[in-house]
């Protein structure tokens, strides 16, 4: 007999394209994830998962226990968010999520704010790119994803929060700090650049064309801190949001630089999926964010 826990795998391997990236995803060792779905495998009595060099995909068996276990999971988060409704906001848990820069520099404050308020939820913090946090989202693993950018996917619903700007940035001593500058005088500046599937990297993307940049040397990094070392390093420029490079600027670590035209200006969202029925937790917390007009300081 199929067990959650070996479904909850599954769907992991197929989600994640692999056992490896399903491991991780767990927090499991590969063989315990190769362990769980031989072990379904052979309580079904079919092969569900066909391995090869390219990674892992399910048989025809394995799309119909794939598909049953999704409805499984939405049925039990459904029976979780009812009962918890009689809880309000003495028991419970929230998860919500944020791209690496939200996730990692604002979302913690928004969390403390609402610990105090209701001490007794368990709170859960999930961070990673806008990608990343939009798929959690429509699986149903997060309620709540704060995002550096409107998604992309129908289903999803986004709640504009406030608007910060995009600062380009560069170690302290640079020949460009101090000036009122031109694209014309970045020509020949490396731009260090975060992740594809960041929504910083897309904005940076968009101000290299609106500079006429788009052809400058670029050195791709993972993660708004990598990046300010790399600055502060001397490897090159990078364009962050303004609130993630405030301590440096202020500790003498890193420079603004002012360019003409500014870089566009971006919009924090919190993002949902539209049929997504609320926990008491999770409607505290849309309440919370809504009256956010500013970067907390």
């Amino acid at each position: 007999m199929a067990n959650l826990t070996q479904l909850e795998v599954l769907v992991a391997v197929v989600e994640s394209g692999g056992f490896s990236g399903a491991a991780k995803r767990l927090y499991m060792s590969q063989p315990s994830v190769s362990n769980h779905i031989r072990n379904l495998e052979n309580s079904l009595g079919v092969q569900l998962v066909q391995r090869s060099t390219q990674g892992a995909r399910t048989t025809p068996a394995g799309d119909v226990v794939v598909e049953h276990a999704r409805k499984v999971f939405e049925l039990l988060r459904s029976m979780e968010h009812q009962v918890a409704g009689f809880q309000g906001l003495e028991a419970g848990s929230l998860v919500v999520a944020g791209t690496t820069t939200l996730g990692t520099y604002l979302l913690p404050r928004l969390v403390a704010e609402f610990a105090e308020q209701a001490p007794k939820v368990e709170c859960q913090i999930r961070v990673g790119n806008e990608d990343a946090v939009e798929n959690w989202v429509l699986r149903g693993e997060v309620a709540l994803g704060l995002c550096a950018d409107a998604p992309r996917e129908e289903q999803l619903t986004a709640q504009a929060m406030f608007e910060e700007a995009m600062l380009l940035v560069a170690a302290p001593g640079s020949p460009l700090a101090g000036h009122a500058l031109t694209p014309e005088d970045l020509v020949g500046q490396r731009f260090l650049m975060r992740e594809m599937g960041s929504a910083t990297r897309r904005q940076q993307e968009t101000a290299l064309r609106l500079w006429g940049l788009d052809s400058a040397a670029q050195w791709n990094l993972w993660g708004p801190d990598t990046l300010k070392e790399a600055v502060y390093a001397g490897l090159g420029v990078a364009l962050l949001s303004e609130h993630v490079t405030a301590r440096e600027r202020a500790s003498g670590l890193l420079v603004g630089l002012t360019v003409t035209p500014p870089p566009p200006s971006r919009t924090a969202y919190l993002v949902r999926r539209a049929d997504r029925v609320l926990t008491p937790p999770e409607e505290a917390f849309v309440a919370l964010v809504g009256g956010t007009a500013s970067w907390p300081t």
